[in-house]
């Protein structure tokens, strides 16, 4: 660890509950920089599987970066989901269940920690990027409620989320090609030597939004209330258009979700 990332790392598999102090350093005050993209929040989640309904919380890493796209502050988990993680999965992030099982740390209290660190980042004041929002965000939801947690909630009452892939779809809309983590960081230049590893995913992406943001001041020069709002709207045309599109060439029962930057609870 850099000597400038502060006592809020959290050690993977540790054996108790960080001290009090752990977020500490996601929640100190400080002036908040006019241009949402010179101080931003990260969070990202690798899992058990792609069914947010389903799928548990293996790691996760929630922290913070400056203007330069230098981590000044994290906290990072490994859970024991309980539940037998797929192989399919593993070979993505790279836990096993014996591993999870070993080193882990019950998902209750995990998950916990994770929205307080989430909680005090919106504290601070800045945007929280998250790389396909809905999906993090909307799995949070559930995990926390699978162990009788309070929510995050709407996150709209409480911060603002900048969603690299909602954003990347609405200003430049018509290049080829896929719209991954990894591919967005080729085209904006930015670093990804450890793709699927929660740290590396969630800072990349945050340096990626940054990147981004000086690519396109034109669209992206707003306040970051203005921009939340305006990713609202993108998303739901961008699902409106996938779901044209899938019913048109492949299943005229196609349904997809222009929610954001979380889906409802089924059936609410």
């Amino acid at each position: 660890m850099s000597s400038t990332e502060q006592a809020s790392s959290v050690s993977a598999g540790a054996p108790s509950a960080p001290e009090p102090t752990a977020t500490a350093g996601l929640v100190e005050p400080g002036p908040v920089p006019s241009s949402w993209w010179k101080a931003l929040g990260v969070f990202d989640l690798e899992t058990t599987g792609i069914d947010v309904e389903t799928a548990r919380i293996v790691t996760a890493h929630v922290g913070l970066i400056d203007a330069t796209g230098a981590s000044i502050a994290h906290g990072e988990w490994l859970a024991d989901p309980g539940i037998e993680i797929p192989e399919q999965a593993s070979a993505v992030h790279g836990i096993s269940t014996e591993r999870a099982r070993l080193e882990g740390r019950p998902a209750v209290e995990v998950v916990a920690e994770i929205i307080a660190a989430l909680r005090a980042v919106f504290a601070r004041g800045v945007p929280l990027v998250v790389y396909n929002a809905p999906y993090d965000l909307t799995l949070l939801d559930r995990e926390a409620r699978r162990h009788g947690l309070e929510p995050l909630g709407d996150v709209g009452e409480i911060g603002c989320v900048v969603d690299p892939l909602v954003i990347d779809k609405a200003v430049d809309t018509y290049r080829k090609g896929k719209r991954t983590l990894e591919a967005a960081a080729g085209v904006y230049g930015v670093v990804l030597d450890d793709a699927h590893d929660a740290g590396a995913d969630a800072v990349a992406a945050g340096r990626v939004a940054q990147a981004m943001a000086q690519k396109f001041p034109d669209r992206l020069d707003v306040p970051s209330t203005e921009l939340h709002d305006l990713q609202v709207g993108w998303c739901g045309t961008q699902a409106a258009s996938f779901q044209e599109y899938m019913r048109r060439t492949k299943d005229p029962s196609f349904t997809a979700s222009g929610e954001w930057p979380h889906r409802s609870l089924p059936g609410v």
